[in-house]
């Protein structure tokens, strides 16, 4: 049951990530606001979840993975209710501000608690229900924009579920105090390749003993800036590919704005569709493969995006490939995280992981609102080949690293193969 809801929590996660993007074509004409002010939300959004993931180490080893989920996800439905009210943009970056903080906790408390207790494919299929959530969300924008609610309705309704969420959450939280029994599978922890193997030693015992750790603590890890730069580089790839996919296609390509947010969704669809498949591979392939599979993936959807192909069926198949490649990286670098650092570290690693992925998010995609705005949103595929250059070479050297260590954090981590 608890496995359940933790799979109901990735769904929620997912929902409220597309929705800004999707709709932005319309609220920027409602707003009077220009193209490149839609990065000024999402750098808001970053910060906030950067503020909370750096906090996650200390607040879940005082409170508990259960209450910091159910607290986060209060806060984001409330922040949603304020986004679907807002009246002008200034009230828009008002409102991202708990919307990020709600957002951050949650998902560094989560991704540890199921690289510790559950095996690779379980985080592959609990992100690919983040990306059930992700895909959902432009569609229910643009079920509300076609029937003529407006861009409003579409986050009341996603901040109605968030609510209803919140009443299961609190439901559950008795199932989070034995974290021992929550690992129902603890013959299903699994190593990198995806095979089975007993739990780790005392781990819930090493976890209770853990103390938080401070961020020149975490940076001087070996391997740990390797991991927090690739981080940054993915997230600013996703993130980057789905705030702007709706206006590459509306401006480059002459979609209009409605079109264009549901073939945007279609990126998240293939995050969605690859992560299915990705818990499924994990069962044969290890996560560094994973990874180098994914990078290839989405090396390809990027050159057809770059294709000077009339039409625009060969840029949705490159948005459709930039997903499925984006897939397996994210829930893979999260899964081998206690392998490489100790379970002991996990939850302060994931943390600062989290908070250099969201400084991605927070840095990069109004970086490129900027050059779209200036010089050409042509430019768009360019610029994710670039950053993927980058998250490749990291994630190289991070190999490296850990190989010249032994492959392992201390005697405390997950075997790692």
């Amino acid at each position: 049951m608890l496995l359940a809801v933790i799979y109901i929590a990735f769904i929620s996660l997912g929902l409220p990530d597309s929705l800004l993007g999707s709709a932005w074509p319309t609220m920027s004409r409602d707003l009077a606001a220009p193209l490149s002010w839609a990065g000024g939300i999402s750098m808001v959004i970053s910060a906030g979840t950067i503020i909370s993931a750096l906090l996650s180490d200390r607040m879940t080893l005082r409170f508990g993975v259960g209450k910091v989920m159910l607290a986060s996800v209060a806060t984001t439905a409330l922040a949603l209710l304020g986004f679907s009210f807002a009246a002008n943009y200034w009230t828009l970056l008002l409102v991202a501000i708990p919307y990020g903080l709600g957002a951050g906790g949650v998902d560094a408390a989560l991704n540890n608690y199921v690289a510790i207790h559950y095996a690779s494919r379980h985080m592959s299929w609990l992100h690919c229900m983040w990306g059930v959530g992700a895909a959902l969300g432009p569609y229910v924008m643009g079920f509300a924009l076609t029937r003529g609610q407006g861009w409003a309705w579409g986050y009341r309704y996603i901040a109605i579920l968030q609510v209803v969420l919140t009443v299961v959450l609190t439901l559950s939280l008795p199932l989070w105090k034995g974290r021992g029994a929550a690992a129902v599978e603890a013959g299903d922890i699994a190593d990198s390749a995806g095979g089975k193997h007993d739990a780790p030693r005392g781990i819930d015992e090493v976890q209770a003993k853990a103390k938080p750790l401070g961020l020149r603590q975490i940076v001087a890890i070996p391997g740990a800036k390797p991991v927090l730069v690739m981080f940054f580089c993915y997230c600013a790839v996703e993130s980057t590919a789905g705030l702007w996919a709706s206006s590459y296609m509306a401006l480059h390509h002459g979609l209009d704005a409605k079109t264009a947010a549901s073939w945007a969704s279609l990126f998240y669809v293939g995050i969605t569709i690859g992560r299915a498949l990705s818990g499924f591979m994990t069962m044969r392939l290890s996560d560094p493969v994973m990874i180098r599979i994914g990078q290839l993936i989405l090396l390809c959807g990027i050159v057809l995006l770059m294709v000077p192909f009339p039409g625009r069926i060969v840029a949705l198949v490159g948005l459709i490939m930039i997903g499925l490649g984006c897939a397996p990286i994210y829930p893979c670098v999260i899964h081998s995280t206690p392998s490489y650092f100790g379970a002991d570290k996990s939850q302060a690693i994931v943390g600062v992981q989290m908070a250099s992925a969201y400084v991605g998010a927070l840095a990069v995609p109004p970086i490129f609102g900027v050059i779209a705005d200036r010089v050409s949103i042509s430019l768009y595929p360019l610029f994710m080949l670039g950053i993927l250059a980058i998250m490749v070479a990291m994630h190289e050297l991070l190999r490296r690293t850990t190989r010249r260590r032994g492959g392992r954090g201390d005697a405390s981590a997950v075997s790692f193969a």
